[in-house]
């Protein structure tokens, strides 16, 4: 038995031992055949292929059954019998020791049985074989060995004497057996037809089944959610009611997925729609959408506080750590809700405005949820019309990048600066990097981002050697995505040779998330990038980790304190025991330390007196372009009396 999919390709077999060479073999191997199959198709009705030579071996006989006709057909069900095979069941063993049996096809030779059998042709007897499509004539030849033992005089005239007395019996006889065997004929093709319609029915149950629900998470699909939407928002404008639809997206999924494998990925969404399936009832829907984001649509919503209990319970599904592959795994999740009649009036609406509030919920960060107002539909837009002239920017050439310089607060010199791309908006002007570097993490241009980054830095290095400010020292951001690429460390060798660039001269700053994230691979990473003799800075520490453990093992040369410490550094006694402490636990280590954000002079006096080694912020200087730097730099502005900048 075989199942052969629409484009006519074999795809399952049974018993699949001795027949492996036909799996993929496609049965439409000539246009008389495709001709064949494609007509049994279109009608429904049964193909007989004839004798042909087998992808397995030997001649055989094949029966195509269309599974359902025309655009519905879901390919064929055939049952393949090997000439050899079907003869010796069907024939006695007398026949076949006895009789030579040729089919022809369209008075054609087809196929022999006992061709080395020597054969009396004069006792040849031919007859035609009725089958659906086909065109055959089977001939039998008995041997001459069996001729010979039926030579007798008696069966004649044995034969003669009885003629005329047996013909009525015969008559009798003849005309019973064509009725006993019209009646088995009957039975058997009316058994056949049950099974087939049997069949037919379980495979129409399966592909129901197939269309409505997702394989994988055995949640509801897209496409039955999207009908099933319709239909309840159809009920919902009749019975004045309001609806509201979730859109849920994963946390941090890619980046787990990435680095432990799609079999992972696999079944932690299978974890999270079993637990997420538990809120099914005759009022919400859950649905897989497709990648990370799963789908829940709440009937009978009465109040606003309906859906937040409903946020409440999703949330309530993230508690616990998925364990996956024998390790637990926490992971949150990211909501954007819409609610119906008030957020859209038809189910693609609704969706786009659903989708539209997830993407500013992980703008505000990841673990919530936001609903849909009015005036997100137009943010939205301009998203997309700058992700669309992302596109062109790097080959326009229209990013630039602003240097904000670091003042070393042991001799107030200036021997670093911090790389801070802008992107030159033909249209919008001069636009900071929050507004386009998450829509470049999105789509991926993040990687070639940051190697402009990297080459314009090198290139500014290149021209100042040789000049007053060749002590300087640029910092580039790398992010997660980019220290992933196993060709950044060979990336950024090529750069400074080719600029002829120190690696010293070079720093590159992560956060402190990215240094956690996959700790063995991001280890050998900035180990080879410190060989490189570039240095490494860890940007916004503190922020969201507790385990200090990786300032053992990295290679780090420096840190930097968030500005979330250095803002209320002065006010908040928990902020400047966190500042103090960090500032001791680097030096203890031999790192040096920068604060970022410094504004105002007692924040300065403060990191001072607690032995700061560099301060970063307005109080010294905005960020300015290379040139107006440099002014800066000539003419001793760059200091705490005279910040630079606007």
């Amino acid at each position: 038995m075989e199942w052969i999919d629409g484009n006519f390709v074999i795809r399952w077999m049974e018993p699949l031992a001795g027949n492996e060479e036909a799996i993929g073999y496609n049965v439409a191997f000539s246009p008389e055949r495709r001709q064949a199959l494609e007509f049994a198709r279109s009608t429904g009705s049964l193909d007989i292929s004839g004798v042909i030579d087998l992808k397995q071996g030997g001649k055989g006989l094949v029966i195509y059954a269309p599974i359902l006709s025309g655009e519905a057909n879901n390919g064929f069900i055939a049952g393949v019998f090997k000439m050899e095979t079907l003869a010796r069941q069907l024939l006695s063993r007398r026949a076949l020791e006895s009789f030579r049996i040729d089919i022809l096809e369209a008075g054609s030779p087809t196929y022999a049985l006992n061709q080395s059998v020597t054969t009396s042709p004069s006792f040849a007897s031919s007859a035609s074989v009725e089958l659906p499509t086909m065109d055959w004539t089977l001939t039998v030849s008995p041997s001459v060995s069996w001729v010979k033992d039926q030579r007798n005089d008696w069966p004649f005239v044995t034969f003669v004497v009885m003629l005329c007395m047996g013909i009525l019996t015969s008559l009798t006889t003849l005309l019973v057996q064509q009725i006993l065997k019209r009646n088995q004929a009957l039975l058997k093709t009316r058994q056949e037809l049950d099974a087939e319609i049997g069949q037919r029915h379980a495979v129409q149950q399966d592909l129901a089944r197939l269309e409505t629900t997702d394989t994988l998470t055995g949640l509801a699909n897209r496409r039955f959610f999207m009908e099933d939407l319709v239909h309840t928002l159809s009920i919902a404008d009749r019975q004045m009611r309001q609806v509201a639809l979730v859109m849920i997206d994963l946390d941090r999924f890619q980046m787990l997925n990435d680095s432990l494998g799609h079999q992972f990925g696999d079944e932690l969404l299978i974890k999270v729609s079993e637990r997420l399936n538990a809120l099914s009832d005759e009022r919400i829907m859950v649905a897989y959408s497709g990648g990370d984001e799963f789908m829940i649509c709440q009937q009978h919503v009465e109040t606003i506080d309906d859906v937040i209990n409903l946020l409440g319970q999703i949330k309530q599904c993230f508690e616990e750590p998925f364990d996956v592959q024998g390790e637990k795994h926490g992971v949150t999740a990211t909501m954007g809700v819409a609610v119906y009649p008030q957020s859209g009036l038809d189910a693609d609406t609704l969706m786009r405005n659903a989708d539209v509030a997830l993407y500013r919920a992980k703008e505000q960060g990841r673990n919530t949820y936001q609903f849909y107002t009015e005036g997100m539909q137009d943010r939205e837009v301009m998203r997309l019309e700058l992700d669309k002239d992302l596109d062109q920017a790097l080959a326009n050439d229209e990013f630039v990048l602003y240097l904000q310089p670091q003042l070393d607060l042991n001799d107030s010199s200036i021997n670093s600066v911090e790389a801070l791309i802008r992107w030159q908006h033909p249209r919008r002007g001069l636009l900071p990097p929050v507004d386009f570097i998450p829509l470049a993490e999105e789509s991926g241009r993040i990687t070639d981002i940051g190697r402009w980054v990297v080459r314009a830095a090198c290139r500014q290095l290149a021209k100042w050697q040789n000049s007053p400010y060749a002590n300087l020292r640029i910092a580039v951001n790398l992010s997660g995505r980019e220290l992933d690429d196993e060709g950044i460390v060979d990336h950024i060798q090529e750069v400074l040779d080719a600029h002829g660039v120190p690696a010293d001269r070079l720093e590159v700053e992560l956060t402190e998330e990215i240094f956690i994230q996959n700790i063995e691979h991001n280890l050998n990473q900035l180990s080879k990038l410190h060989k490189l003799g570039v240095h490494l800075a860890i940007d916004d520490f503190g922020v969201g980790y507790s385990s200090l453990g990786y300032l053992r093992d990295f290679p780090v040369d420096l840190l930097k304190i968030d500005r979330s410490f250095i803002t209320d550094v002065t006010e908040r006694h928990d902020d400047a025991v966190i500042t103090r402490a960090v500032i001791n636990l680097a030096h203890n280590l031999g790192i040096q330390v920068v604060a970022e954000g410094v504004e105002t002079r007692e924040q300065l006096n403060f990191l001072k007196n607690h032995r700061c080694d560099l301060i970063q912020g307005y109080l010294i200087s905005h960020p300015l372009p290379a040139a107006e730097l440099e002014k800066a730099l000539s003419a001793g502005l760059l200091n705490v009396e005279t910040p630079v900048g606007t």
